[in-house]
């Protein structure tokens, strides 16, 4: 096997449209129709909106730190260069790039679970399905995904844009209908003396935990860097396109369910854009509703997939993972070993887990080495390089950067013991897996930090 023919460089063809479409159906999955009580239960009262704004902001200065990166570093992969190079690609750089990859071979495959057992969970308002019917239609949403991935990248792009516009009709049904249809009063104002003190503060902090993770995707060009067309200027205006109109439509579908459905009632509801739909026009309604949003969260599923899918490839063509994974569809170029690989170990984890018992784990298994590791790398990469080799920059650095450290070690510790042991445990025994195919391979730390990469075989390879 050819190495320099099977992992040859990813054709870019994905241009701004595309990318932002990606993008956007990531972010908006199941998560934001099902979070939307929790908030409003978080918060105790009408003021919820304001952790959605939280969210957004949060978000949007995150997605400055990625910007600066993603436009500097446009390769496949993603979070794997960006740790990789800012750590030092000869030395502490290869653990902590390893450490993400290691992460992504099973929280990749956990995000794709969690996405598809809540599909088979919202379908339930339309048949009643027991145990084995949704775990068989979880499946079934994965399988389906990883065959509509099996194809060429600018097929995918147009697939994206289709996601894309039903992603907004979706949203726009429900924001049309609660804006011209509520009939309930709905206000911003903060509660009676205005501060973000007290019981409002303190559930202010916990509400936006949960809106943050809808909006977690909107770095996903950044995992396609390596197809994305003039990535230095697509792949920020992406990321921040996606942000600010997602934070638009989230702020407006939330206004304009408590403008059909009082947030007493909303917040115990466990359908709720069905419902407001169904109290709106109907019956027939509400199941159409049920079956856009469950539309919605297909598209995040297929564009969640498409990203993770080429991690493991940029480290295998980078001689730092197996081999295998490195492999190029002969004739529709895409990494379809890896697509494999996720897809199959997300339709095993889609069979074993309930929703409840993933969603946090996978927060607290990504933060400490994609995002605080990798806010920590810009920061060291600004001590190494000139600020005008970064061809996109934040205002107000490092300022930005800071406040991303802080929010996410929050967030961490807010994720609670178990679970912060359960990603600290993830993390050593890929240090444990790191060290001992170091020590095989006699590399950094046991061999010369500059001894050259091979790449990790199969044992089953020649």
């Amino acid at each position: 096997m050819s190495v320099s023919t099977d992992s040859a460089p990813l054709p870019r063809r994905l241009g701004l449209l595309q990318a932002t479409a990606l993008n956007m159906i990531d972010m908006v999955g199941i998560g934001p129709f099902v979070v939307l009580p929790l908030v409003i239960q978080r918060m105790g009262g009408p003021h919820f909106l304001w952790a959605w704004i939280l969210g957004a902001v949060i978000s949007l200065i995150d997605a400055l730190v990625w910007s600066e990166l993603g436009a500097a570093y446009p390769q496949a992969g993603g979070s794997y260069n960006f740790l990789k190079i800012a750590y030092g690609e000869k030395r502490w750089g290869k653990l902590l790039s390893f450490l993400y990859v290691w992460q992504t071979m099973i929280q990749a495959p956990l995000v794709v679970a969690s996405g598809a057992i809540g599909f088979a969970q919202y379908a339930s308002y339309l048949l009643p399905f027991d145990e084995w019917q949704r775990k068989a239609v979880s499946g079934g949403v994965v399988i389906l995904i990883t065959l509509l991935l099996y194809r060429k990248i600018e097929s995918i792009g147009r697939i994206s844009i289709l996601l894309w516009v039903c992603v907004l009709a979706t949203l726009g049904w429900i924001i049309w209908g609660g804006l011209t249809g509520g009939q309930q009063t709905v206000s911003l104002a903060l509660p009676e003396g205005g501060t973000l003190s007290g019981l409002f503060g303190a559930g202010l902090g916990i509400a936006s935990v949960k809106t943050i993770y809808c909006y977690l995707g909107y770095y996903n060009v950044c995992h396609l860097g390596g197809e994305i067309r003039n990535p230095s200027r697509i792949i920020p205006i992406s990321m921040l396109i996606s942000v600010v109109g997602i934070a638009v439509l989230y702020l407006a579908m939330n206004w304009s369910v408590v403008k059909v459905i009082p947030w007493q009632e909303a917040q115990h509801s466990e359908f709720i854009i069905s419902a407001v739909i169904e109290r709106l026009y109907g019956t027939r309604a509400g199941s159409i509703a049920t079956f856009m949003v469950l539309i919605v969260a297909f598209s995040s599923l297929f564009a969640v997939l498409l990203g993770y899918s080429r991690v493991p490839y940029a480290a295998a063509a980078d001689g730092q993972f197996f081999r295998i994974f490195a492999k190029l569809h002969p004739t529709r170029h895409f990494p379809y070993i890896s697509l494999l690989f996720l897809g199959g170990l997300g339709f095993g984890f889609s069979l074993l887990f309930r929703l409840s018992d993933v969603i946090t784990a996978i927060l607290a298994m990504r933060i400490v080495v994609q995002f605080i590791g990798q806010a920590i790398g810009l920061l060291l990469l600004h001590r190494r390089k000139q600020a005008d080799s970064f061809p996109f920059k934040m205002p107000l650095y490092p300022i930005p950067v800071l406040v991303v450290i802080a929010i996410w070690t929050f967030i961490f510790f807010s994720t609670g013991t178990a679970f912060m042991l359960s990603g600290l445990t993830v993390i050593g025994l890929g240090v444990v897996v790191f060290l001992i195919t170091a020590r095989i391979r006699k590399q950094w730390p046991f061999g010369a930090a500059d001894q050259p990469a091979n790449p990790l075989v199969d044992p089953a390879e020649p």
